[in-house]
């Protein structure tokens, strides 16, 4: 299994600035690529937001696995991230 070299935090944030810059979703930017390096990090709080609430895992997902794993994994991506933002 591939193992990504980027924060899951920095990844979710990358994906919802490119749903805004991008001609491919909501934006205009037919090569949205740069601009979503330049301004991911405006997207962090938002990341941490969905990532908050994807801690508790819903029926589906308790019985395709171990829930208290998914719980660790989930509370480690937020864990760096949290020292330097505020909480929810």
């Amino acid at each position: 299994m591939p193992v990504s070299n980027l924060t899951l935090v920095e990844r979710i944030a990358r994906v919802l600035a490119g749903r805004e810059l991008s001609i491919n979703a909501e934006g205009e930017d037919p090569s949205a690529g740069p601009n979503v390096d330049e301004v991911w990090h405006e997207y962090t709080a938002d990341a941490l937001a969905i990532l908050r609430t994807m801690r508790e895992p819903d029926e589906n997902m308790a019985r395709a696995g171990d829930p208290e794993v998914w719980e660790r994994m989930v509370l480690a991506a937020l864990e760096p991230e949290t020292s330097s933002a505020t909480s929810f």
